[in-house]
């Protein structure tokens, strides 16, 4: 999200630089033109506020400023609730706790530092079964070691929820995409559609109206090498 596709309800509505993220940097930049990451992963909830406050300042003669100001100090209170929210959903907490943050930042910090699939990290993560020291995202790390240390801070939390294994799936299959719509597979059923054949184009289009269903093809794969590439801009 950049400036001038926010619109007045919060939504994103000019998809033209826009990007999912596949190896997790959060310094990631999705529109080639953003030279100084001004709009960079990492960066979104600062240019969130900052939307809003040239938003309060065209309305300001209209509308008190003492009131524009305290909508503006809701913000990152705002945000920090539904952030948590989205991310304990992601998890697989169905409560919170005092740790949690640093359960998810110590997660955060193993896929920058081994540049893991940001999507297919979090629907393995969902495997997980609480009471078992064996995960399929254990074999996405080098540093094995890092990872079973944080893996087993992370069951021990799960255990203290007393929710069972397949209510908690349930959730975070809900919370975390099989699939999204990679640069990828955007552009590779462009390519093919530009050649008059469109059959990869209604296949993806089909794949994409069930995003949380499990699969087994190259949808939710990693990208191939040339995949991480791709730049894209407001005329792509």
């Amino acid at each position: 999200m950049n400036t001038d596709n926010m619109s007045i309800l919060g939504l994103t509505f000019d998809y033209g630089p826009f990007g999912f993220l596949d190896d997790y940097q959060p310094g990631y930049i999705c529109n080639h033109s953003d030279y100084q990451g001004r709009y960079s992963f990492d960066n979104q909830p600062a240019v969130g506020l900052w939307n809003l406050q040239r938003l309060a300042q065209s309305l300001s003669p209209f509308i008190d400023v003492d009131a524009l100001n305290d909508a503006l100090d809701g913000y990152q209170e705002t945000l920090l609730r539904e952030y948590g929210t989205l991310m304990r959903n992601k998890l697989g907490l169905m409560t919170q706790e005092k740790g949690d943050n640093t359960i998810l930042n110590g997660l955060f910090a193993l896929m920058a530092r081994e540049g893991s699939d940001y999507t297919r990290t979090f629907r393995m993560l969902g495997q997980t079964e609480q009471h078992s020291a064996a995960s399929p995202l254990r074999d996405e790390f080098i540093d094995r070691q890092a990872f079973d240390d944080w893996f087993a801070t992370y069951r021990a939390r799960l255990q203290q929820e007393q929710v069972d294994d397949a209510t908690r799936q349930a959730q975070m299959n809900a919370a975390n995409p099989a699939m999204v719509l990679r640069n990828w597979l955007a552009q590779r059923a462009i390519e093919q559609a530009e050649q008059g054949e469109y059959a990869e184009l209604h296949r993806l289009h089909v794949a994409l109206r069930t995003p949380f269903a499990d699969r087994d093809d190259d949808y939710v794969s990693r990208p191939p090498d040339w995949g991480k590439r791709l730049e894209v801009s407001c005329s792509s």
